[in-house]
This record gives C-alpha cells, structure tokens and sequence, in this order.
C-alpha cells in the first residue's frame, strides 16, 4: 500500500480529491449557512408581522382580555412588571420569551374620572398609542396541543392608550428550516463519497495517461544504462507539452554524452599512439646505448625526453580542463605586459616576431594559462609563417582582442573549425612539424573557452592565418 502511494499517479489523485473534498465541504457549509440564514429570515419576517398586528391592536385601545388570540401563532403579551397579560390559545408552556407561564393575570382597570363605561368612547377620547419601531428576536420552545417545538419569536413594545407598557412575544415556527437543512445536509454526505469517487478515479486515469511517456522514456533510459549503448534515444511525444520538453532534453543530453564519451575514447587512442612514438624511439636509444656505449644518440633521447614532458604536459592540462577547471574570477591579468615577457623569453624562434600596438588591457583569469594560449599560437604561427610573425593586441567592444598572424599558406575555409579538434595536424602541417601532437590548438580553444571568449581563425591582411583570441575585459 505504501508503495502504491510512493507513484505520482496515487499521489495526484490522492491530492486532487483531498482539494476537492475540501472545496465541496467548504462549499456546502457555506450552502448551509445561507439556506439557514434565508428560512431564518423568513420565519422572522413572519413573527415580526404577527407581533406588530398584535401590538397594533392594543395600541388603538383594544384591552388585554378582549385580544382574539385564537388564529395567531404562540403568542405572549407581557406587561412591565412581567405578568402575563394575554397568550394565544392552546398554549400549553414556553421558554426563552418574557416569563415561562402561560397563565394570564387579570389587572382591574385604573379608575376613570368618567362615569361612563363604554369602552369604544373611552378609547376613542383616550386615542392611540405607541410601538416601539425596534424588532428583537429570540428562540424559544412552545408546547402547542401537546406538541413542542423549537420557535423564533419577535419582540415588540407597545404602550397602550392608557399608558400600559407591554411587550409583545409572537413566535414563527423553526421546524420548516430545520428540516430543509436536515435534508440538505444528508443530500451531501449522500452525494460526496461517490463524487470523490469519480474524481479520483479520473484524476488516476488522466494521470497515468499523461505519465505514459514518462515510464517509456525510463524504461528506454534503463536500457540505454545497461546496454551502455550511447547511441540509442528515448522516445519523443508528438505533444508539445512538458513531458516533450524533458524527452527532448533527454535526448540532447544522450548526445552530448554520446559525443563526450566518443571524444574520450579517440583521446585516449590518440594519446597512446602520441605517446608510443617517442617511447619506443627513447627505449631504442636507451637499449643502443646500453649495448654500444659510443653509439648513443644524446641529443635524440633529450629530444624524445622534451617531447614526452610537453606532450604530458598538455595531456594533464587537458584533463584539468576537462574536468571543469576553471580560472579564478578576481585574478587580474595585464595583457600586454603578459605578451611582452613571453616574447622576451621566447629565444629560439625560426623567425621574428613583430610586435604591433599593445593596448593596455587587463582581463580575470590565469595568467598561466593565458600565456599557454600565446606560446601555443605564436608555436603554431613560427611553424607554418614563411617569413614573418604578427603579434597586436586591442581593446574592442568590451573585450581583449589578442591577434596571432603569420605570412604562411593559410588555412582552408573548410578546415578552420577541424584543426582546433584533439591530435588533428593538417597534412601539410605534418611534413613541417617538429615533434607537436596535435594539441596547442585545442588547449589555446579550451583555455579560452575556460575565460568566457572565443578563439577564431580568419585570413590575415598580407595572406596567411590570423587567429583571434576574445576575452571579456576588465
């Protein structure tokens, strides 16, 4: 069961109709209340009609004792002193009005300095009396023929023509919103198990629906792992929804594996031809040595020796780039004083180098990794330059345009991308080279890369290759 509840299609339908009980619940009471509120207004309404008829009655004379109750609803007139003056008939008990009895206390009249006792002249030349424009409520029980029930009473004050304070208590039954209610409420708890029913089910159904493509893009991903078949894809919907969006980027990122994986695979290929080479030529030379002493190549086994250290070098910067190296942001490298202390210690070089304008431009990174990056274009250049090599440097568009240009062949259009790839040399570049793998290109790109610019190769101004190294700067 646990488990059952551990998918995502149990836990929206759980949670779908979790929201929707509490709406539906929220919604009834609300229901209930107005319901409630509107039959309690009624039944209001109709005791306040009742109470005033009554009270209007005895405000234009008519005496407590002469009051027709018969037809009225519970009804209790009360004086001040709390004695109970009238009350409707087959009244039985009440509660929650002006007194609990329902028997009426007979008052003789206060005497008259008229001796006539005609009741209609008396209150004629009396004239009428006064009701209260406040209405009050209460509830209270009756017990009418023998029947008890809940009531909602009116209250009323009234002072009659002959300055007698009452209150009026005329009731309106409570039963008819008791029973709507009642009703209404079992129509509810009747009617919400089964809709929450429904919408679990269809939220459980929609759901699965919709994870369809999710299960198939992990079962293809648990393939795809134990096959370690890099090449495989996950199946993309024809939707255009966000389980499209992740199968898409699912797939980019198989590629990039794919593609990082086969770099990898030719890298190390690469390196260990790079490196059996020199090897092989150092170990003949060592065992020549060992065997005729006077026939040891000195100079060669230095020479492989050099070849070895920079080669490994190069292959340990790769595998620091590789592994996301990257340069301190707050380390501030002055460019130009950079390219003129290499320069100065560059001593060996085939050709000269000339320095064109330096601008004083400073950058965040590693400096030396930065002077890898020149060495290794002004290493290119030297190789392929028939008579000279170009070195300036620029500010330009918020950025440090360091420029390596040579007067040599060039490189072709559709090469320019390919020779910045691990242990690529052009074919011509190999009848020139001097011992170089292959690797200056692509470590001068990851470095630069590594410093958020760009490296670019183009066509100098007097023919030739001019490559751009772009840095952000400071």
């Amino acid at each position: 069961m646990l488990k059952a509840f551990g998918s995502v299609r149990a836990r929206a339908a759980l949670g779908a109709t979790l929201v929707v009980a509490v709406a539906l619940v929220a919604a009834g009471v609300a229901v209930l209340q107005v319901l409630q509120g509107h039959l309690r207004n009624q039944a209001e309404l109709k005791a306040q009609v009742a109470a005033r008829e009554v009270a209007s009655r005895l405000a234009t004379g008519t005496a407590f004792d002469r009051l027709d109750l018969d037809d009225d609803p519970p009804v209790q007139v009360v004086d001040d002193r709390r004695r109970v003056r009238a009350v409707s008939d087959d009244l039985q008990a009440l509660t929650g009005t002006g007194s609990t009895s329902v028997k009426v206390v007979t008052v003789p009249p206060a005497p008259s300095g008229d001796e006539d006792d005609d009741d209609d002249d008396e209150a004629e030349e009396l004239g009428p009396g006064k009701i209260s424009t406040e209405v009050r409520f209460v509830t209270g029980t009756a017990r009418v023929d023998g029947k008890s029930a809940d009531y909602r009473f009116a209250v009323v004050d009234v002072a009659t023509p002959r300055d007698e304070e009452a209150t009026v208590y005329a009731g309106a039954p409570l039963a008819a919103e008791r029973g709507a209610v009642r009703t209404v409420r079992q129509a509810m708890l009747i009617g919400l198990p089964p809709l929450l029913a429904v919408v679990a089910a269809v939220t459980w159904l929609v759901t699965r629906r919709a994870l369809r493509p999710v299960e198939g893009i992990r079962r293809e991903m648990a393939a795809i792992t134990a096959s370690t078949d890099l090449s495989r894809r996950v199946p993309e919907p024809a939707s255009r929804d966000e389980v499209a969006r992740l199968a898409r980027t699912t797939n980019e990122t198989l590629a990039a594996l794919e593609t990082s994986v086969e770099r990898q695979r030719r890298f190390v290929a690469d390196a260990s031809h790079e490196l059996r080479s020199p090897i092989a030529s150092l170990r003949t030379q060592l065992e020549v040595g060992a065997a005729h002493p006077e026939l040891l190549d000195v100079d060669g086994a230095v020479a492989d020796v050099v070849r070895l250290q920079r080669l490994a070098a190069d292959l340990l910067l790769l595998a620091r780039l590789d592994a996301g190296e990257r340069p301190p942001p707050t380390a501030r490298v002055e460019l130009a004083r950079l390219v003129r202390e290499e320069l100065a210690q560059r001593t060996g070089d085939r050709l000269p180098v000339t320095v064109d304008a330096l601008a004083e431009v400073a950058v965040a990174g590693s400096r030396g990794q930065l002077a890898r990056v020149l060495g290794n274009l002004l290493d290119n250049a030297q190789r392929h330059a028939a008579t000279r090599v170009r070195v300036s440097l620029r500010a330009e568009g918020g950025q440090a345009v360091l420029a390596v240009a040579d007067d040599g062949a060039g490189v072709p259009e559709d090469q320019r991308e390919r020779i910045f790839e691990r242990f690529v040399r052009l074919d011509e570049a190999r009848t020139r080279d001097d011992g170089g793998a292959g690797l200056g290109l692509a470590i001068a790109r990851d470095v630069v890369l590594r410093h958020a610019g760009s490296l670019t190769v183009g066509v100098a101004a007097g023919g030739g290759a001019l490559f751009e190294a772009r840095i952000p700067s400071l």
